[in-house]
């Protein structure tokens, strides 16, 4: 049988290290989904197809985040009932959150599937692209319920302080992502399209399985028929705490959106160095969003415990492996960002790499704001203020749409390198207050609880 796993005891930083682990190597997978479907079109079909997958990159962040947002957000009443051994809510709160997804999955589905066009003339996309671009799309909207489900059902079992399990099933959809792009790109010929298909068949192949194992193998998750009836009220709260963690992903991707389209206007080749910079970028972050995602579990099973120091002392050891990564990171990128970019684009692209490398170097020296931004934030939702950490993303939203609208046009593509460091700079500005107070606000109640 699987097992579950408590953090409400023991030493700090090697429990968060070893539960961020499979967490980290799990998000480098996610990031190899969308470096190998750039890599493979970029190599094999041209700079043209590689801007058109690039060119609603943040649009899909904007819906896909809302849902991982709102996958996260539902794990976290699991993680606190968990924590504070009450399993019967615990359980039902799981069959609720099954059934909310399937509604919201598919509502999502068919409305942005129906809005694709619309969306990418919205956001500026050259005519020389779109039809690919429309494709590529068009095809990730409609596999919405594959990647909701995939990553409601991981952060259930993450909430259980499991984080092994779901990365071996993201490992095998890795792989079968990587043979299916190859197939459906060089045999098939479906172009583009065949890229975004290979991605959806492959998230809903570990979906199914994710959800078959964790039934089957979890007996703490194992429901009587009384558990397994639809509660308005549990409802309520997960989506009190889940829809609020969505909107703050889409709120900080309409900034993002603001910042794409802009540099969108700037031509074919800033696009393509956009898209390459940013898989790459994605790829160097997994440690912050893993670490961001260990302290939501371990804040939310804590704060059902009633031991607040704990979480303190879980963001001063997030803190000091942050700081380390990025020692590490600063130097790798420094050094060999161009090469990196090679692995998208041919050496014989000078431009395209110098733009590239250039967007590398100015995010990679800001990755300390960044650390501290994933760390606050999911410290914060995991102790259940979902709105505060909401609200960065607005901070976050100000900052891009300001770079755009002003910097953008005066300073062209240097000004959309440095769109996300200024917007995580705005966003740390409000979570180290924000962090204070809840702080001050869960140690209160876990005196009041006491006394």
């Amino acid at each position: 049988m699987a097992k579950s796993v408590e953090m409400t005891e023991g030493r700090t930083l090697p429990q968060i290290f070893f539960f961020a682990l499979p967490l980290l190597m799990g998000n480098l997978l996610q990031q190899t989904y969308s470096m190998v479907d750039a890599a493979i079109v970029g190599q094999f079909l041209g700079i043209n197809p590689l801007a058109a997958v690039g060119a609603s990159t943040s649009v899909i962040f904007l819906i896909l985040g809302f849902c991982n947002g709102c996958c996260g957000g539902f794990g976290i009443p699991v993680a606190q009932k968990f924590g504070a051994h009450d399993y019967v809510t615990m359980r039902r709160y799981v069959a609720v959150s099954l059934r909310l997804a399937a509604v919201i999955s598919l509502s999502l589905a068919v409305v942005t599937a129906l809005l694709c066009g619309w969306i990418l003339h919205l956001i500026r996309t050259p005519e020389n692209i779109f039809h690919d671009a429309y494709l590529y799309l068009l095809v990730t909207f409609v596999g919405i319920p594959c990647t909701f489900y995939y990553n409601l059902l991981s952060s259930i079992i993450r909430a259980l302080g499991d984080s092994k399990t779901p990365f071996w099933f993201l490992l095998f959809s890795t792989v079968l992502n990587i043979l299916l792009d190859l197939f459906c790109i060089l045999v098939l010929g479906w172009g583009v399209a065949g890229a975004a298909i290979a991605t959806l068949i492959a998230q809903g192949v570990s979906a199914l399985l994710c959800y078959f194992y964790m039934m089957r193998r979890f007996d703490i998750l194992r429901t009587a028929p009384s558990e397994r009836r639809f509660d308005g009220r549990l409802a309520r709260t997960l989506l009190s705490v889940g829809v609020p963690m969505g909107l703050q992903f889409s709120i900080t991707a309409i900034g993002s959106i603001m910042l794409q389209s802009a540099n969108n206007a700037l031509g074919t080749a800033c696009v393509a160095a956009f898209s390459a910079a940013m898989r790459i970028k994605m790829f160097f972050m997994c440690p912050f969003e893993s670490l961001g995602m260990a302290m939501a579990t371990f804040a939310g099973q804590n704060y059902g415990a009633g031991k607040p120091r704990r979480i303190w002392q879980g963001v001063k050891s997030s803190t000091l492996m942050m700081m380390v990564y990025w020692a590490f990171t600063f130097c790798v990128l420094m050094s060999g960002a161009h090469l990196f970019v090679q692995l998208f684009v041919d050496p014989s692209e000078t431009e395209i790499i110098a733009d590239a490398v250039l967007f590398l170097h100015a995010a990679v020296s800001f990755f300390p704001v960044l650390g501290l931004l994933c760390i606050l934030r999911y410290t914060i939702q995991g102790a259940g203020f979902t709105n505060l950490a909401m609200l960065s993303g607005v901070s976050e939203m100000v900052a891009r749409v300001l770079v755009s609208l002003f910097a953008v046009p005066a300073w062209g593509y240097v000004a959309v390198c440095f769109g996300d460091p200024t917007a995580w700079i705005f966003a740390d500005a409000f979570l180290i207050p924000a962090f204070i107070y809840v702080y001050g606000r869960v140690k209160r109640t876990a005196f009041t609880a006491v006394a």
